[in-house]
């Protein structure tokens, strides 16, 4: 599995106005035809994956660069502008922010019968509930998932794009997925997340992490009774912050509960143990915690965040502006522009903004 990457951006509340959201479902409507049109839908979705591609996009459907309200109104828009050429294109979108997000599920089963297409609905599905149990369970940064939207093509290409917030810092984090690499949904599945700080995380989806995941595993095959009396035990010792765990924070009965789930159903993998209901950040930090201690198995505190730009400085930095990467992101936007219908005054102007480049 490949995370594309992540965004940081501050939360702003309110909502685009109508007159706004009307112009941008109809501008990405043309702009998603003449890319899938030229590119593919497959070729769509990986640009739809990639944090600054699509952060550029919402800027050109004119929507407040730095704002975290990009993410739920770009999506919004996508997906409304799917609703009516997603069949012809064979390109479909499910999810969305709040209640609706925990609909997804139905929405892709929906879409296949109403559509009548050949894929297994199961496998996204799955695809849809894992990505969101792992940003918001394996990977614990202080970011609660809010806003969840599932893409797919009838080829059976998928992506994910979903957002978390951090209510303290008034924050909020974008996550990427693109399915066509799937390897492993719980072994570094990041290719590139970029946001403006590091915190202090709890990273089960690390490299560094692997034997962690699988002594978690083990451990939650164990009988509940054994685990609660160990992690009280833990609970009463001075731990260096980065082991805290405070018992008094669980839940013991709902922590049992889970645990007797976990005990009945013996998980031979982590992938498998994210996926039992029930099991959340509570429960994974409790057992990761008891597998570091039993069997030193370290879990890693780096946040997986890097740092990168879509085409470098005109002075240097971070790295030389690539010329070939430049030119083909304006020459699709040049073609976007070119097929969306637009009135003559704004295509001119638009045109006029693009032919001030010089290469």
């Amino acid at each position: 599995m490949i995370r594309k990457g992540t965004s940081l951006l501050p939360l702003h509340y309110g909502s685009a106005p109508r007159w706004l959201f009307e112009r941008m479902v109809k501008l990405s409507r043309e702009i998603i035809l003449a890319i899938s049109g030229d590119f593919g839908a497959e070729d769509l979705l990986e640009r739809l994956s990639d944090p600054y591609w699509f952060q550029a996009f919402g800027c050109a459907l004119g929507f407040d660069w730095h704002s975290s309200g990009l993410t739920t109104t770009v999506c919004g828009a996508i997906k409304e502008a799917l609703r009516d050429i997603g069949g012809d294109l064979g390109l479909y979108a499910a999810g969305g922010k709040g209640a609706t997000s925990r609909k997804t599920p139905d929405e892709i089963e929906n879409i296949i019968e109403r559509r009548a297409v050949c894929l297994d609905a199961q496998k996204f599905i799955y695809a849809s509930r894992m990505s969101a149990k792992v940003d918001n369970t394996a990977l614990q940064d202080g970011y609660q998932l809010y806003h969840h939207s599932f893409l797919f093509s009838k080829s059976g290409a998928w992506a994910v794009i979903q957002q978390g917030m951090n209510p303290k810092t008034r924050w909020a984090r974008r996550y990427h997925w693109l399915g066509s690499h799937v390897r492993d949904f719980v072994n570094e599945p990041e290719k590139a997340i970029c946001c403006d700080c590091k915190n202090e995380v709890f990273n089960m989806v690390a490299k560094e992490s692997e034997n962690a995941r699988r002594d978690t595993a083990r451990l939650s095959g164990e009988k509940p009774d054994i685990l609660i009396n160990e992690i009280e035990k833990v609970s009463q010792l001075k731990l260096p912050r980065e082991h805290e765990l405070f018992f008094g924070n669980l839940r013991k009965a709902s922590l049992r509960k889970i645990l007797l789930s976990t005990y009945e159903k013996k998980p031979d993998t982590f992938e498998r143990l994210l996926g039992i209901q029930g099991v959340g950040p509570k429960t994974i930090r409790s057992l990761a915690l008891l597998s570091e201690l039993i069997y030193d198995s370290k879990v890693s505190r780096e946040d997986p965040v890097k740092y990168s730009f879509a085409h470098g400085g005109k002075d240097g930095h971070p790295y030389p502006i690539e010329r070939s990467h430049y030119d083909s992101s304006i020459a699709i936007l040049k073609k976007a522009l070119n097929e969306a219908k637009l009135g003559r005054s704004d295509k001119k102007n638009a045109f006029k903004r693009l032919a001030t480049h010089n290469f």
